[in-house]
């Protein structure tokens, strides 16, 4: 079998849980560092599958990279390769679909719920018993929903959390998180949004992010799960 393509935009934003779950099916992957100056394959049938990763820059950004990632989504859509996107890599899989990038209302950072919108695509990938579960979410720019492609997910803090198209997938969301991961993100936090915390809802402390963080951990394993098995389903031979 083919490896599925990680592509890393970030050191401190690797493939976690992904990668976790990936071993366990005993699928093969390739991480292919952008931050580290990897180049951008051209051609997605070298993969079975495409997966994208965060990253603090904004797909509006003036860098090379993002113009090479948007030809090669649209490339694995065309051939149909399997595009799973987490935040950042939601949002380039929208640009790359003809969407337009913008920035949040507010930034939404900490755990919080999503909700599953009633539609048939989202009953397909995450079953029909879940109507919402507790996300992690690090993010201040939204992805608006490509044309054909449908909207299953939303916060009340963003609108657009999760939209598929076919077998791709993007979320706005963060599934594959580790305690790991959201610790070493919450070293970063005070930098960033100290001066939020306390007065916007959607950004949480720290200590609340960490606060009962194995338990909720494992269960957003499990949201992962189902979006991984629908996903890995679709995969090239």
């Amino acid at each position: 079998m083919k490896p599925v393509a990680i592509f890393r935009h970030m050191p401190t934003e690797g493939p976690a849980y992904f990668a976790t779950y990936l071993e366990r099916r005993q699928i093969p992957y390739r991480i292919i560092a952008i931050d580290a100056g990897e180049p951008v394959p051209a051609d997605a049938r070298a993969y079975a599958g495409l997966c994208f990763m965060g990253g603090p820059m904004s797909v509006n950004d003036d860098l090379p990279w993002i113009g090479q990632i948007c030809d090669l989504i649209r490339d694995a859509v065309a051939r149909e390769v399997p595009v799973i996107g987490h935040c950042l890599g939601g949002q380039l899989m929208a640009k790359a679909l003809g969407a337009q990038v913008t920035r949040n209302p507010v930034k939404e950072i900490g755990w919080g719920r999503v909700a599953m919108l009633d539609q048939p695509e989202a009953r397909q990938w995450l079953g029909g018993d879940l109507r919402e579960f507790l996300s992690f979410h690090w993010h201040g720019e939204t992805f608006a929903i490509p044309e054909g492609a449908t909207r299953i997910m939303a916060s009340t803090a963003c609108a657009n959390q999760a939209f598929v198209l076919g077998k791709h997938f993007a979320m706005q969301c963060h599934v594959e998180m580790t305690e790991e991961m959201i610790r070493t993100w919450c070293r970063d936090w005070a930098k960033e949004v100290a001066a939020l915390a306390g007065r916007v809802a959607s950004v949480q402390s720290p200590a609340e992010m960490e606060q009962g963080i194995s338990e909720k951990v494992l269960a957003l394993n499990a949201v992962a799960d189902r979006i991984y098995d629908r996903w890995v389903a679709g995969l090239a031979a």
